[in-house]
């Protein structure tokens, strides 16, 4: 007994030992659910090692709650059973709480988070997730149909957690694509990675919340955050000026290209920040813009930045101003920023010391702008210079020739010959390798980001570029409508079509006459004619529309948008259109334009409208002053307008927010004859323009009609108004809304004359 007691005592460390070992054998587990009750059941049982597996299906109003604890070798895992084929659709989202956790393969569209994050690294306040990595997602189009219901789609909580080669497309209401928060310590000095996404089309908002990626809040703007933001691709995210909004400290942004995107990298708020090896592709495309500089420590060097166009917050490259002893929500002073070795080709815009005013008064200081290499195409200086900026050192730049530079010193001009490299860049040949971006900068390629298994978005789909229905009377006109595609033509036959029908259009359709020389007669009869829904996009072209037949009441339209807000934003075109016998009854109108609905453009061009009791285009139903608007391109030329009561454009953009571009207005060699004279006209005007930031009116002849109202509120609009013709109308008027003094339109060449004497 003794003997065999010995044995045992000594083989019980042995299982003892062993113990351990055989359970870290033992093999993980793979669960596949198919309900929503399977997987809440399934969660309480996983273990470090373990995966669940979503069915391939639509699961729809799945509110996911991924809470578990792995471990660094040993992650929990939820996946799909097949990437992009678990579809969560209706009002679902996802939580992630815990440690060392997986989330891969998912797509969410057809819907909206019912809460106000789809992807959020915490279950609430107090319970984040950390060390946990959500990879391959696709989020499509999944926004809140209520435009201005501000959400947003990817929220990083926690510490230590990476979102990496997802799709972010299409969202369309406001509120930031994706944030990292910092509201917590639980959630600072985060150490977040951002990495390998795509960042697809984002339409333009039409007022401020349309960032793609923001960092950080000014509340915590002075907390340091060390989150990584690398080789990402931003591709046409137009929703605001803030392409990135940082917000906070120690942040890096490394290797990511931005293609033909509205705005900037902004470094809004926080200090210590890393912008290094990025791509800005503009091509020449209204507003792209590159990187603005506001706050102290802040190094950008070897950027690449080609064909942008923005100016002001948005141009190509921007120093600002700060708020001398400002509040931690407006603008720190720039203080040591070193901008170095950066290539700038074909950038309409540099501006120093932008947004000098009354409040920014705090000049940059003890910063350096070194070794950068500037070419363009015009000898125009691109540098606009707005206060001192003798704290900037500028050494050993080299630009090509313009007349009369605002800076000299520290810039070489010579003329530059440029060559593209094997990473298609393009290099001076003449420069020495030290000035401008190293020749082994690498330009990210769109295919390495994102996921394989879901297609990135085209082109728009355009107008005219599908397939022809020739009609010759209104029920083919009808058939032919719900048959077509979108890009589809709908060709009228000579004639006269009675349109007895309101017409939803949610496609893209053309409307035209079969024939050049013999023009189809539109006779409407009801309300409205052409009712734009979310993705109708409408062209009308060589059309003859009569009011003859219309209902006896007012406040007819040929064109409306949706009377429920849109989400989408829609174009609008008409050209060589004939509009008469709008005058059934009064304020019957061309085109109304709904609350919280916002064209891209539109466009009136070599048409005609006469006997108009109403106004041509109605872009003033934003009136609650919160910088939102109706429309962003508005363009009239080589038009007649006779005998119209109403205005031809009311177009408006109220507050004091100065996060848009627009909208853009466009009034040229047009004819205005006894028009704006009606007494429902409140604004008594021909065009009333409040807040609008780009109008250019030039060479239109104003007979006997309304003049021209022009507010100023925020920004710096820019008003053209020249070589116009005004006989018997009044004088142009200006107000400056928000800065009283002189002013800022430019008004010349304009001739006045009084009526003809009889």
């Amino acid at each position: 007994m003794g003997h065999m007691s010995k044995l045992v005592k000594a083989f019980l460390p042995l299982v003892a030992i062993s113990l351990p070992l055989m359970s870290n054998m033992v093999a993980a587990k793979q669960f596949k659910v198919s309900s929503q009750e399977q997987y809440s059941k399934t969660l309480k049982q996983v273990e470090p090692g373990d995966t669940i597996v979503l069915a391939d299906k639509v699961w729809k109003d799945f509110e996911i709650v991924f809470k578990a604890k792995g471990t660094k070798a040993k992650p929990i895992t939820l996946t799909a059973e097949t990437s992009g084929k678990a579809i969560l659709t209706g009002n679902s989202n996802l939580r992630l709480a815990g440690e060392h956790l997986i989330v891969k393969g998912l797509v969410f569209k057809d819907g909206y988070s019912p809460t106000g994050e789809v992807i959020s690294f915490r279950r609430n306040k107090d319970d984040l997730a950390n060390h946990s990595r959500v990879t391959e997602v696709v989020i499509d189009h999944y926004s809140n149909p209520d435009k201005f219901e501000s959400d947003k789609w990817v929220v990083m909580y926690g510490k230590h957690n990476r979102f990496d080669h997802s799709h972010l497309v299409g969202k369309s209401n406001a509120g930031v694509t994706m944030a990292v928060r910092l509201n917590t310590e639980d959630s600072q000095q985060n150490h977040h990675r951002i990495d390998h996404n795509y960042f697809g089309p984002r339409p333009i908002l039409g007022s401020n919340g349309g960032e793609t990626l923001r960092i950080g809040t000014s509340h915590y703007s002075l907390t340091d955050s060390f989150t990584i933001v690398e080789n990402n691709y931003f591709d046409r995210c137009n929703g605001e000026v803030e392409i990135i909004s940082n917000k906070s400290g120690k942040n890096e942004f490394r290797g990511n290209v931005f293609f033909e995107s509205r705005g900037t990298l902004t470094l809004r708020h926080g200090s210590g920040n890393l912008v290094e090896d990025n791509i800005f592709f503009g091509n020449g495309v209204d507003h792209t813009g590159g990187i603005r500089v506001i706050n102290g420590d802040q190094t950008i060097r070897n950027n690449y930045l080609q064909g942008l166009t923005g100016y002001r917050f948005g141009s190509g490259f921007t120093v600002m101003n700060g708020v001398i002893d400002s509040p931690i929500n407006r603008y720190h002073q720039v203080e040591n920023a070193r901008i170095e070795n950066n290539t700038m080709i074909n950038v309409d815009h540099i501006h120093l010391a932008a947004g000098s005013d009354k409040e920014r008064q705090a000049v940059p200081v003890d910063s350096v702008f070194a070794n950068n290499l500037i070419v363009n195409e015009t000898d125009k200086d691109n540098f606009s210079v707005f206060d001192d900026v003798s704290g900037i050192e500028f050494n050993n730049n080299i630009r090509s020739n313009v007349d009369n530079p605002a800076l000299t010193k520290g810039f070489e001009q010579q003329s530059i010959e440029l060559s593209e490299a094997d990473n298609g860049l393009m290099y001076a040949k003449n420069a020495p390798q030290s000035v401008g971006v190293s020749k082994d900068l690498k330009v990210l390629d769109k295919e390495q980001t994102g996921v394989s298994w879901y297609a990135k978005p085209g082109r728009e789909l355009d107008f005219d570029q599908g397939s022809t229905h020739t009609v010759k009377n209104a029920s083919e006109l009808y058939d032919a409508i719900e048959q077509a595609q979108s890009s589809d033509v709908i060709a009228l036959e000579a004639g006269e079509y009675i349109l007895d029908k309101i017409i939803p259009l949610s496609k893209t359709l053309t409307f035209k006459s079969a024939s050049k020389d013999a023009q189809a007669s539109l006779k409407v009869s009801r309300s409205t004619t052409f009712d734009i829904h979310d993705g109708g996009n409408l062209k009308l072209q060589n059309l003859s529309i009569d009011g003859e037949y219309a209902p006896d009441s007012a406040g007819n339209a040929i064109i409306r948008t949706s009377k429920i807000p849109m989400l989408a934003n829609y174009r609008f075109i008409a050209d060589q259109v004939q509009v008469s016998g709008l005058d059934i009854n009064h304020s019957f109108h061309f085109f109304d334009a709904g609350n919280r609905s916002f064209a891209n453009d539109i466009r009136i061009t070599n048409s005609s409208f006469r006997k108009i009791t109403g106004d041509i285009l109605r872009l003033d139903k934003e009136m609650d002053d919160l910088g939102i608007y109706n429309g962003e391109y508005i363009t009239l030329n080589d038009n007649v307008f006779e005998s119209v009561q109403g205005a031809l454009v009311k177009l408006y953009r109220g507050g004091t927010d100065e996060s848009t571009f627009g909208p853009h207005f466009s009034f040229n060699n047009n004819q205005v004859i006894s028009t704006g004279k009606g007494k429902r006209n409140k604004y008594k005007a021909s065009l009333y323009l409040h807040g609008v930031q780009v109008s250019d009116v030039q060479e239109n002849e104003f007979l006997d009609s309304a003049g021209l109202v022009v507010e100023h509120t925020v920004g710096e609009p820019q008003t053209l108004v020249k070589s116009n013709n005004f006989i018997a109308t009044p004088k142009i008027v200006v107000k400056e809304l928000n800065f009283p003094g002189e002013i800022t339109a430019t008004l010349i060449d304009n001739n006045y004359q009084a009526a003809a004497k009889k």
